[in-house]
């Protein structure tokens, strides 16, 4: 989660809020420390309670219609309580005019006044995105993410353990590159991580022994995506005979990335393991589990069955006298 400061917000946005400056230019100077725009609402009638000053503050056709309702005398004190608190951007929508005074009272405090030409509520469409994603959590994550079938696989792994030959062998075969070694995740929402390459980086692959190469380049535009949502782990491991290996699939295994749970299935390799086929697998098995079918339950439920007619067989067995 990271702050902007009012100038790199105006800069990011004033092509699409269509901004115009008024107000103190010192006032670029200053924080956005939280991810949300509202109106100021009392506050503009002198009752500054439970006022969360730290967001950006936005003054739509209500606010600048009241203020332009008040005496002289009555904006001038109502002003004074408002900007004595430390806020960092004043924003106003549809063009309007401000009110007597105001621009006066923002330049006295420091304070920007950013004007938007679009409606308020357009304004907040696009403004609201906008600061979600920048104050999204965020995690940088050693490992290659691929979107193979329309799921996003993230493989983990020791240095040296075969991630970007495996993602390399999956592009060769359709499916599409997304980031290798270095996977920026953001969270968006509680429960969706979204995964993609660092700008410099992105859609490169270091192969050892050959270097680095450019995914694009050789297998075209359709080898590659720009982001794509994490879905599962694919930690791959060296072979141990003496580790204990899942061998059903009833014990889900999650973890845990930026609050968000994961599945997570660890793949041990050994000579001759065709990792590719069986991301392949684990990514068709992850949308059937989507769909309601889970392949282990379905099978335990049988298993359990058979061993309940034997025991009902049994039984019956023992109590027939005949």
């Amino acid at each position: 989660m990271g702050a902007l400061t009012v100038a790199e917000f105006y800069e990011h946005t004033k092509d699409s809020l269509q901004l115009e400056i008024l107000g103190n230019p010192e006032g670029f100077k200053r924080m956005i420390t939280m991810p949300d725009a509202s109106g100021p609402g009392l506050v503009l009638a002198g009752y500054t309670g439970r006022f969360v000053h730290q967001r950006i503050q936005v003054l739509g056709e209500t606010e600048v219609s009241y203020l332009a309702s008040l005496t002289a005398e009555e904006r001038s004190r109502n002003l004074t309580a408002y900007f004595a608190f430390e806020i960092p951007l004043v924003m106003v929508t549809k063009g309007l005019a401000l009110p007597h005074g105001f621009e006066e009272a923002a330049h006295q405090a420091g304070v920007t006044i950013l004007r938007s030409q679009l409606k308020t509520l357009e304004f907040y469409r696009v403004i609201t995105p906008f600061l979600e994603l920048q104050f999204a959590p965020q995690a940088n994550l050693h490992g290659s993410l691929a979107d193979v079938f329309g799921v996003g696989l993230l493989f983990t792994g020791a240095s040296g353990i075969g991630k970007s030959e495996c993602v390399l062998d999956l592009v060769e075969r359709g499916h599409r590159l997304v980031a290798d070694d270095l996977v920026m995740v953001t969270r968006r929402g509680t429960d969706v991580l979204i995964g993609r390459g660092h700008e410099m980086s992105r859609h490169f692959m270091e192969i050892r022994g050959v270097g680095l190469i450019e995914i694009p380049r050789i297998f075209g535009i359709h080898a590659v995506r720009q982001q794509k949502r994490v879905e599962v782990v694919v930690n791959l491991t060296k072979w141990d005979a003496l580790a204990e290996v899942d061998r059903t699939g009833l014990d889900d295994e999650t973890i845990d990335i930026l609050g968000v749970a994961i599945p997570k299935i660890t793949v041990p390799l050994n000579p001759g393991k065709n990792i590719t086929v069986i991301a392949e697998v684990i990514a068709m098995n992850h949308l059937l589990r989507y769909s309601g079918h889970h392949a282990a339950e379905t099978f335990n439920e049988r298993l359990k069955a058979k061993m309940r007619q034997a025991t009902d067989v049994g039984r019956y067995l023992q109590d027939d006298d005949e």
